[in-house]
């Protein structure tokens, strides 16, 4: 058994500290699902400067929360194993925003948030972060930092210390505000990703995709649909630019024809990205993922196409599964060309779902208790406009 514990407090008429630990099996290997979150909080090895609050504990993730001040940065930067972010947002800041009330931050800019959450992980534990999937949806390009480090999105087994969000709106300006949640964070022990059999064998149990020609190499591959057959002669949302500010709190509050253009499917199922523009589109497969499992888009290889698709790759346990009340979900794709026109084809492969296994099943699947806002879903806005 590996253990880890932390002194939380003085226990009232008792002379002796309450030592809560947190403890898992020799040899591991998984996710950890929402009660082992709760528990690793109990335990000290995630420190919040509050309370969590309703449905920030996901099945398979924890939802980060912006802190009261945004510093806005000249450049994006990674800290190194040598600097803190603390220290280079010293050295690269323009100016403060007080979060507190509320304040918008302009698209193209870059800002750091120190967030609520800090981590005192154990030396079997790493994390890794996401955009959730509103963020991605409303091209807020997102993605956390944790001292010392050289990569976006990853911290480290045993890594002690503060979480901060980087933030650079694309498409619309948005209102944050203390406590908004942008990112979110998984924890993983020991090897997760299933391997290539065992990736089979769950598809030949499960059926993973609506598909019977699944191609599960390096994962179960997802391609766009560009035919509008499942979605009344539509393929898609083009961002609309000069728009006003969306709220990143607001559920409901915006008319989609504000902020998006249509795309209608052509004769020739075709699509061509304009550089610069911001699509959400979807795949043509619906997915599942089991209860027992969690799932992640992983980055397209660019050598098949100058797009990026997906900024949020998080699936949690649940996802599109039939007990959890779906039957089957799209993958809603976030896709943006890089530096050329560039044409997508019905039926293109554009990203592939890596599953992985969950430590244990968790406690609620996505869809049930959360009021998750995709489940089921087909081509979809983020939960800030209006059906």
């Amino acid at each position: 058994m590996a253990a880890w514990s932390m002194i939380l407090g003085h226990l009232e008429g008792s002379p002796r500290d309450r030592i809560v630990s947190f403890t898992l099996e020799d040899e591991s290997n998984g996710i950890l699902p929402d009660r082992m979150i709760a528990e690793m909080a109990e335990a000290g090895l995630i420190l919040p400067a509050y309370d969590f609050v309703e449905s920030q504990i996901q099945p398979a993730s924890l939802d980060l929360r912006l802190g009261d001040i945004a510093y806005r940065v000249r450049a994006s930067f990674l800290p190194g194993p040598d600097a803190t972010v603390a220290e280079r947002i010293d050295q690269l800041k323009l100016h403060e925003i007080d979060l507190s009330d509320g304040a918008v931050l302009e698209t193209n800019c870059v800002y750091i948030v120190p967030l609520l959450e800090s981590l005192a992980l154990p030396p079997e534990i790493v994390a890794a972060a996401n955009p959730k999937s509103s963020t991605g949806r409303l091209d807020v390009f997102t993605r956390v930092i944790a001292d010392g480090t050289r990569r976006f999105d990853m911290i480290g087994a045993g890594y002690h210390g503060p979480l901060y969000a980087e933030i650079s709106p694309k498409t619309f300006p948005v209102l944050l505000r203390e406590g908004s949640r942008l990112s979110q964070v998984r924890f993983r022990i020991g090897e997760a990703t299933l391997t290539a059999d065992e990736l089979d064998a769950l598809h030949a149990a499960e059926r993973l995709v609506d598909i019977d020609d699944a191609d599960l190499s390096d994962g179960v591959a997802l391609s766009v649909d560009l035919s509008g057959e499942s979605s009344g002669g539509f393929v898609g949302y083009r961002a609309k630019r000069h728009t006003g500010v969306v709220d990143v709190d607001r559920r409901g509050g915006y008319a989609v024809d504000d902020f998006w253009e249509p795309i209608k499917a052509r004769p020739d199922g075709s699509l061509i990205l304009d550089p610069g523009e911001f699509y959400i589109l979807a795949s043509k497969e619906a997915v599942q993922v089991p209860p027992d499992y969690a799932a992640e888009m992983v980055p397209f290889d660019p050598l098949v196409g100058e797009f990026r698709v997906h900024y949020a790759g998080f699936f949690d346990p649940g996802f599109g599964y039939a007990g959890a009340g779906g039957k089957g979900a799209r993958a809603v794709l976030e896709v943006r060309s890089r530096e050329v026109p560039f044409i997508l084809e019905h039926g293109q492969i554009v990203g592939r779902l890596v599953y992985e296994r969950m430590l244990e099943r968790p406690d609620a699947l996505y869809g049930q208790r959360i009021g998750s806002n995709y489940q089921a879903q087909g081509l979809k806005l983020s939960k800030h406009f209006r059906v």
